[in-house]
C-alpha cells in the first residue's frame, strides 16, 4: 500500500482491499451516517464493490483520492483524507471522516491541514473545494 504522506502522529495510505472491515465501520458511523450519508455498505463484498467503485478507481483515473488515516504509534486506522473530483463540482474537493472515538483531538485538523499541502505542492491543484453541512459545527 502505497503511503502518501506523514505528520507527527499520523501517516495517510492507499486504501485496500484489506481494509474493508475498516470502511464498514466507518460509513456505518454515526457522524458518517448523519453528515455524509448512508453509502450502504454493510457487509464486505458492499465494501470491497465501494473501494473498487471509489478510492481504488480515483487513484488510476485521477492520481489521488481518499485515503487512509493511521496513527503512527500503533498503525491504528481512525479515518478517511483525501482529495476527491467529484462530477459535480467544478474542482477537486477535500473530505475526510473519523471514527468517533477518534474526534476532538486535533487529528481531522492535522491530516486535512497536511493533505492541503500535499494537494497545492505535489499534484498541483490550484482550486480545492470544501463542502460541509452547516450543522456540523466541528468540520
Amino acid at each position: 500500500m502505497k503511503e502518501i504522506l506523514q505528520t507527527e502522529r499520523l501517516r495517510l495510505r492507499e486504501l485496500s482491499y484489506a481494509d474493508t472491515k475498516f470502511i464498514i465501520s466507518l460509513l456505518n458511523s454515526p457522524g458518517s451516517l448523519k453528515y455524509i450519508g448512508d453509502r450502504k455498505v454493510k457487509t464486505e463484498e458492499q465494501a470491497k464493490i465501494y473501494l473498487e467503485n471509489g478510492p481504488l478507481k480515483s487513484y488510476k483515473d485521477n492520481g489521488y483520492g481518499k485515503y487512509l488515516v493511521e496513527r503512527k504509534a500503533d498503525d491504528c486506522a481512525i479515518g478517511t483524507c483525501g482529495i476527491i473530483k467529484r462530477d459535480f463540482l467544478q474542482h477537486p474537493d477535500i473530505g475526510y471522516a473519523l471514527l468517533p472515538e477518534y474526534t476532538g483531538k486535533g487529528y481531522a485538523y492535522e491530516i486535512a491541514a497536511a493533505t492541503m499541502v500535499y494537494a497545492k505542492e505535489r499534484l498541483k491543484l490550484k482550486t480545492i473545494l470544501a463542502i460541509t453541512d452547516p450543522e456540523n459545527t466541528h468540520s
